[in-house]
């Protein structure tokens, strides 16, 4: 095991650029140096296999891999900003294994022995992501997966099983802890789940792990109550656009507009296109860091539902800077309509950085409000 110091220095020197950055915000956990202190026996045994990291959010265990000896790190993550984050961090620090990302059914090689996984929250995308790699896994591999204590739970032990023979749970250490798997089981793969609200008439298709599934979410449900007020446009986005369910609607609503749906989440865009083919739709999908890929004043709307977590913790970052984009994106006397919830007050926000606001919908929980572009 490597000294402490060493894997230290390493974890002190990442950023979470281009991620959110703020002082309570870090670009490592206690899990990411959990799972690297497991790691260093098997990578000092073998530093010529290649190493298999799985949703690195920026680089801790992908660069810590390196750190310890492994020749090649092979990861992939359903983020783009983690995926930008590692890439960052890894020219920055110089890293001096072969670094690839590759996508998630391509990743696993016969030579392969461990893989190093952040656990993710969502059971489904769990799900998809051991059958993936059990599918195609040699014998031997090791796979370990971690979080922190307070976002793990007995079911994913259960998940876990069904890939694989064996499945070991260690000591809590730091407030994080680890699950072994050994003796990949063979499964099928999942296949995306697909739901219909009878109420909008719309068909909703999720791959595992995309935000409220193949169903509706009250904040949604919120936004589409208020589409019968929506302006006419010619472009309008559906901005970190989940599961699509908004930008399919406004195609219904719109047909002959030019209908962009963006998410930094590659799941997300997948399913996007799948939603908006099982409407019959036609939909642009875009992954991308916010509207980074479009041009300033070329959007008449934008609709937004955006998330109120950075990684595990609540945090108002992300929205903002999606407020921010949308502004840039819109034409003069351009609407961003949002749907929030009340409790974080985004309303000043979004008259500081878009302009006129004013509340469409209220329901105990959520608010819905359209800003207007300001001439600039």
């Amino acid at each position: 095991m490597p000294a402490p110091a060493s894997l230290d220095g390493l974890l002190a020197q990442l950023r979470r650029a281009p991620d959110i950055e703020a002082p309570e915000l870090r670009a490592w956990d206690a899990a990411d140096r959990y799972l690297l202190e497991t790691a260093a026996p098997f990578i000092a045994a073998a530093p010529e296999r290649p190493v298999i990291v799985v949703d690195d959010t920026h680089g801790a265990l992908t660069l810590g891999a390196a750190a310890l000896g492994a020749s090649l790190v092979r990861g992939h993550s359903d983020s783009l900003i983690a995926r930008r984050a590692v890439a960052q961090n890894a020219e920055r620090l110089d890293a001096a294994a072969v670094i690839e990302h590759v996508a998630l059914d391509t990743l696993m090689t016969p030579d392969a022995r461990l893989a190093l996984v952040r656990l993710p929250r969502s059971l489904d995308r769990l799900d998809a992501l051991v059958r993936q790699l059990a599918a195609t896994a040699h014998d031997d591999l090791v796979l370990v997966a971690g979080n922190m204590v307070k976002h793990m739970t007995p079911t994913q032990n259960e998940v876990l099983r069904r890939g694989f023979d064996r499945l070991d749970v260690s000591l809590a250490r730091g407030k994080a802890r680890l699950l072994t798997a050994r003796g990949p089981r063979p499964l099928a793969p999942l296949d995306p789940a697909r739901g219909y609200d009878p109420e909008h008439e719309l068909r909703i298709v999720a791959l595992p792990g995309v935000f409220a599934g193949a169903s509706l979410d009250i904040g949604t449900r919120a936004m589409l109550s208020t589409f019968d007020s929506l302006p006419p446009c010619e472009t309008a986005i559906d901005l970190a656009c989940g599961s699509g369910v908004l930008a399919s609607a406004l195609a219904q609503r719109e047909p002959g507009a030019r209908i962009i749906a963006t998410d930094v989440s590659e799941i997300a865009v997948r399913s996007a296109e799948l939603t908006a083919d099982a409407n019959g739709v036609q939909v642009e999908t875009v992954l991308d860091d916010g509207v980074a890929a479009q041009p300033d004043a070329s959007a008449d709307l934008v609709v937004l539902n955006p998330p109120f977590h950075v990684g595990a913790a609540v945090h108002t970052g992300i929205a903002l800077r999606l407020f921010t984009d949308a502004a840039r994106v819109l034409r003069p006397g351009g609407e961003l309509r949002v749907v929030w919830n009340s409790s974080l007050g985004y309303r000043p926000a979004l008259e500081r950085l878009v302009g006129p606001t004013r509340q469409l919908a209220r329901t105990p929980k959520f608010t819905v409000t359209a800003s207007h572009r300001r001439e600039r």
